[in-house]
């Protein structure tokens, strides 16, 4: 699919990812409508962001993924959706857990069924590598297992379900992208690499859960090449395809990455507040890549070292933003 002029639909753009991905379909000539969760504000989140120029080019749509009859539309006179709309907090869904299951299941099937509806040429699913929990092997493939640890994860693992149904039922033109753990500039500090840089820039202490949790960490702008070429794939369709760096690392090392890189002298102290139950916690994410590589011509390019050093000078250039030590969830 060339981008030029196509009508594309992004939910969740408000979001890190989201906003990333709608500024890079801008700057590929796509002509882009968003859905956004609406507020009184008129709050645009991460879009906020986003040089005047692009954002002028965006047709800002605001309602709630769970209004069938807001996201029918919204997809209405689409060539493509990129479905990223999701409430994404683990420590969030053992709070609110009906609310992440509605909106992400009741959501996804909201979207699938506009897009089913409307003759959508291709939609992107966005699953997560949560829904994997705790690695029985590593690295991961795309037929591991799949455990709910969370509400989140559980709520991701049947929004899954449904677009495979879908695919399988109706013949829609789904991929599911299920990336791991991403980050770079934008993210909130509710993920553990803002987490960890704003601690280190304004604080004596970093303040941490489980610091043996290991992860497999991908630059945003990797990540939003896969969910492109996953729109742009024939092969692609009806396929779940993990986009992680291939690389793993524990939270603690990643902390004294970051530590040095800052040549901060915060010490580590684990707070038992951010530890979650022990059958929820995630110990190990590690993706095989093959399959976006072999299928989408996709590899990471972006390091950790680089991407740590990009997300630093961001946020370091936006602290008023965070809520410095505060466990965010």
């Amino acid at each position: 699919m060339m981008w030029e002029q196509k009508q594309v639909l992004v939910t969740g753009a408000g979001g890190f990812i989201g906003s990333h991905l709608t500024e890079a379909l801008i700057k590929a000539g796509a002509k882009v409508r968003v859905f956004i969760r609406y507020n009184s504000r008129d709050g645009r989140g991460n879009l906020e962001d986003l040089e005047p120029r692009v954002l002028e080019q965006i047709e800002i749509i605001a309602g709630d993924l769970r209004d069938a009859d807001a996201i029918e539309r919204s997809v209405k006179g689409c060539d493509a959706v990129f479905h990223l709309g999701a409430l994404v907090g683990i420590p969030y869904s053992y709070k609110n857990p009906r609310e992440v299951v509605e909106t992400n299941i009741l959501g996804t099937f909201n979207v699938l069924t506009a897009a089913r509806d409307h003759g959508v040429n291709r939609i992107v699913h966005t699953s997560t590598s949560e829904v994997y929990g705790s690695a029985r092997y590593v690295p991961i493939d795309e037929a591991h297992p799949l455990q709910g640890q969370s509400p989140y994860s559980a709520s991701k693992i049947g929004a899954d379900m449904l677009a495979e149904s879908f695919y399988a039922s109706f013949e829609l033109p789904v991929v599911t992208i299920r990336p791991f753990n991403c980050y770079g500039p934008r993210q909130s500090a509710r993920a553990i690499i803002p987490t960890l840089i704003t601690q280190a820039l304004a604080c004596e202490e970093i303040r941490l859960g489980n610091t043996d949790a290991r992860r497999d960490f991908t630059f945003v702008t990797d990540t939003v090449e896969g969910f492109m070429k996953a729109a742009q794939t024939p092969e692609a369709v009806g396929k779940v395809i993990n986009v992680g760096s291939g690389q793993e690392i524990s939270i603690g090392q990643l902390a004294h990455i970051i530590i040095s890189t800052l040549q901060s002298t915060a010490k580590i102290v684990v707070d038992e507040a951010r530890i979650r139950p022990i059958r929820s916690e995630v110990n190990r994410l590690l993706a095989d890549n093959r399959l976006a590589k072999e299928t989408l011509g996709w590899k990471p390019r972006v390091s950790l070292e680089e991407g740590v050093k990009r997300t630093v000078a961001w946020i370091a250039a936006h602290m008023n933003r965070f809520q410095i030590g505060k466990y965010q969830i």
